[in-house]
């Protein structure tokens, strides 16, 4: 559902999304298409063909459509069929769970509402006062949004679903008096987003963290893939992987999650959505969804990780604006890399493992599906990268070196050749008008 953790801040005139926001089929294409409206994605209960897909998608659009029609039948109230270990609660339990949602308790917002902390009991799971328990993020949505309604319901199915490591854990859920919320494990690090870009906001990551947190997000990505009725993510990104206290990483988010294909289909047909720089470029030019698109994201990802950039940032020079068109061409040059490797990670990296990711990254970012790896080929390959130790001479050097020099280390790096375009206040990297993301469930 989208919904950030972080401080609001307002977003000024209208303006073209950021490379945060999810976008319909008619942003990412630019082409007008207001029938297609939004997309709930990921039914978990039947099995449906190709036709039946394409069937539900167009009965959406009706239903979605540029009126307000469809908010007039929205259901008051409601439950479904649900594993025993969610629990349902009560409007009244999540209210003193939150102090009413007061407006100190809020984390942050985003399309659909807000996302609260509150506390619970660790057994019984009634709600606590401050401090007593356990922490736990509400995520209550617009009442009157039926999207909101679809991508809550598709949270908990699929949540409700599936357990692993690396998938951040629903506790239970809620529909009540109009108002649809989720309750999830609290993730004490935040986003991966908030480490990689708000700079003051959180400790910079060091290169060995970055891996286990690639690697922990592979592992997610792959057990979806490789489960009974693979699981197509569609929306991985920096935002949508959260970590905990011991930096262990979770997927989170799963409103747009779809069903793969079946019967032998290399793909789903469906109405675009997504996030802006993330999307597979087949997926955005055909809408064909296939299950290595998630592939492509991933590399996204992982290149961000490694410097320290935004998939899309028009505050950078022109040319500059979507990483993987103008960072691709240096990933296999041992010079080239090192320039636009992120200077906090204050040159305390192997070349070597950083250049067999900037491998993998050209091959997730391969533009047929088909010549993308899997992703357990993603996770074999970074697991080799993580027991390449960073040279005893490199660590002492940095050490020595950064600090008095950074400026003179950071000259060259993209972080540090702001465009003074006028978008520069619109959208893009840091301090950039957008919301500030802590987390984003």
């Amino acid at each position: 559902m989208g919904l950030c953790y972080g401080t609001p801040v307002d977003d000024g005139p209208s303006k073209p999304p950021s490379p945060g926001s999810r976008t319909g089929a008619n942003s990412l294409t630019g082409k007008e298409n207001k029938a297609d409206g939004l997309e709930m994605a990921g039914e978990i209960n039947d099995v449906k063909d190709e036709h039946e897909r394409k069937a539900d998608d167009a009965d959406e659009g009706r239903q979605l459509g540029d009126g307000d029609g469809g908010d007039k039948n929205m259901p008051s109230s409601g439950e479904i069929v649900t594993p025993n270990y969610l629990k349902m609660f009560t409007l009244q339990d999540l209210r003193a769970a939150t102090k009413n949602f007061r407006p100190d308790t809020m984390l942050g917002e985003g399309g659909f509402g807000r996302v609260f902390k509150g506390w619970v009991d660790h057994k019984t799971l009634a709600p606590t006062k401050v401090g007593v328990g356990k922490a736990v993020a509400v995520k209550k949505s617009n009442p009157d949004s039926i999207q909101g309604l679809r991508e809550w319901q598709a949270e908990v199915k699929f949540l409700g679903k599936f357990s692993h490591p690396n998938l951040v854990k629903l506790i239970g859920y809620c529909w009540e008096d109009r108002q649809f919320l989720l309750v999830y494990e609290y993730m004490q690090k935040g986003s991966l987003e908030n480490h990689l870009f708000r700079k003051g906001s959180a400790e910079p990551l060091p290169w060995n963290t970055r891996l286990k947190i690639a690697i922990d997000a592979a592992k997610g990505l792959t057990f979806l893939h490789s489960s009974e009725k693979s699981v197509i993510y569609r929306d991985f990104k920096a935002s949508n992987i959260l970590l905990d206290g011991s930096y262990n990483a979770k997927l989170s988010d799963f409103g747009l999650a779809k069903l793969g294909p079946i019967d032998g289909n290399s793909h789903v047909t469906t109405r675009i959505m997504g996030t802006y720089g993330y999307a597979a470029p087949e997926y955005v030019a055909t809408g064909h969804l296939y299950v290595k698109s998630d592939v492509y994201g991933f590399g996204v990802v992982l290149l961000e990780m490694l410097t320290g950039l935004r998939a899309l940032d028009t505050n950078r020079p022109s040319g500059e604006h979507v990483l993987v068109d103008f960072a691709r061409p240096s990933l296999t040059d041992k010079r080239r890399l090192k320039k636009i490797m992120d200077p906090r990670l204050e040159e305390q990296y192997p070349i070597k493992g950083a250049l067999l990711a900037g491998q993998i990254i050209i091959k997730c970012l391969e533009a047929e599906p088909k010549n993308r790896p899997s992703m357990e080929e993603v996770l074999e390959t970074l697991q080799n990268i993580s027991v390449i130790e960073i040279e005893p001479k490199k660590k002492a050097k940095a050490r020595g070196n950064y600090n008095n020099n950074s400026n003179d280390n950071q000259r060259g790096h993209p972080h540090n050749r702001r465009s003074q375009s006028p978008l520069h206040s619109k959208h893009g990297d840091h301090n950039n008008g957008t919301r500030a993301r802590r987390y984003h469930y």
